[in-house]
């Protein structure tokens, strides 16, 4: 009897462990999909806009206010960057999906401050060539906005996706105070273009459309408060029905906020300040799409069973993206360097990178 309940002791220890690893596999993929999105936003805005501008933070300052500044910035983002992926590779050869996904998402946050800083550099470049006129600056910044709208609409899609038995108390506070900076950053930026606009409809459509957006959230965090407290399905599916008006206000507001009378005046570039600018975005580019597919690839690990007969490929793949990461990091710190390099242009006919995705 005593090897009978040691044998079944072992077997439910070993459904335990697999249990384990397959919610550490589901939250990567999850992770995965969140991360790539988020890159490939960031790298539409201000890698493969047809307009010029330079960047701000989010309290509305320059990210960096020289050239040489941001080059530095860049290249010790480039080593971090370095780092990351190596100690990826390492955790999941080590079957830590946990672990995996927590440098994922440095690396997401990490790729996206390499980004903008590579834009603004450009700008800064640029604009220091002979011939070219620095941007004006409008009432709102659309690159703030723009990233706020896709913050709200991936935590309500966290909302709507998740089982209830995965919503936890610490998830829906995350996703709560995402929630809840967003909107206040879409808020105050609306709230300052009212003041200045000296268009009558448009200082009065700022503040309703604000006004819109608050009743909405305000509608909505109620339902997340009632599943943290009371948790059901019925108090879940109330957050999926209160997470479409947000999104819908959130996307009228933004839409209203970026048309071009608010954007101001994107900069007027001579040939060779292009030329400045081109180097250094693609050099960027080559770094966010070597990074979009490496978290491609671990969404692929992470989605198939590790006797899967496509392991093999899919690991090699994982590589191929690491490697490319590093050549993409080199071909930045070589654009910066010498401002100028005639292999970080984007590939011919890319109009995305979502395009790198598909290979």
């Amino acid at each position: 009897m005593a090897s009978s309940g040691s044998g079944k002791s072992a077997s439910e220890g070993s459904s335990s462990v697999l249990s384990s690893s397959s919610q550490q596999r589901k939250k990567l993929s999850s992770i995965c999909d969140a991360c790539k999105g988020k890159m490939q936003l960031v790298a539409d805005l201000l890698l493969l806009s047809s307009e010029t501008r330079p960047v701000l933070s989010a309290e509305g300052l320059m990210v960096a206010e020289t050239f040489e500044k941001c080059r530095d910035t860049i290249i010790a983002r480039t080593k971090e960057l370095s780092i990351l992926t190596h100690d990826i590779q390492s955790q999941l050869n080590m079957g830590k999906f946990a672990e995996v996904g927590d440098r994922l998402l440095e690396m997401g946050d990490l790729v996206v401050s390499l980004t903008e800083c590579s834009a603004h550099a450009a700008y800064l470049a640029a604009v220091e060539t002979l011939g070219s006129q620095p941007s004006v600056a409008g009432l709102v910044d659309r690159y703030k906005v723009t990233r706020c709208r896709h913050e709200v609409e991936q935590n309500c899609s966290v909302l709507r996706i998740t089982p209830m038995a995965d919503l936890t108390p610490q998830l829906l506070l995350e996703v709560s105070q995402h929630i809840s900076r967003n909107l206040k950053t879409l808020t105050d930026a609306c709230i300052l273009a009212s003041e200045k606009s000296k268009d009558k409809f448009a200082k009065e459509q700022f503040k309703l459309s604000v006004k819109c957006m608050s009743t909405s959230a305000t509608a909505l965090l109620a339902c997340v408060k009632e599943v943290k407290t009371s948790p059901s399905e019925l108090a879940r599916n109330r957050c999926v029905l209160f997470s479409g008006p947000l999104v819908q206000s959130v996307h009228a507001l933004v839409g209203f906020a970026t048309e071009p009378q608010f954007l101001g005046k994107a900069a007027s570039i001579s040939p060779e300040g292009k030329a400045v600018q081109t180097a250094v975005l693609g050099g960027a580019m080559s770094v966010v799409s070597a990074c979009v597919l490496l978290t491609q690839g671990l969404r692929d690990i992470a989605q198939h069973p590790e006797n899967s007969t496509k392991m093999p490929d899919y690991r090699e793949r994982l590589r191929n993206s690491a490697c490319a990461v590093s050549d993409g990091c080199n071909l930045l710190s070589q654009a910066l360097r010498e401002r100028s390099s005639p292999r970080t242009l984007p590939p011919v006919n890319s109009h995305s990178v979502k395009n790198f995705t598909s290979i």
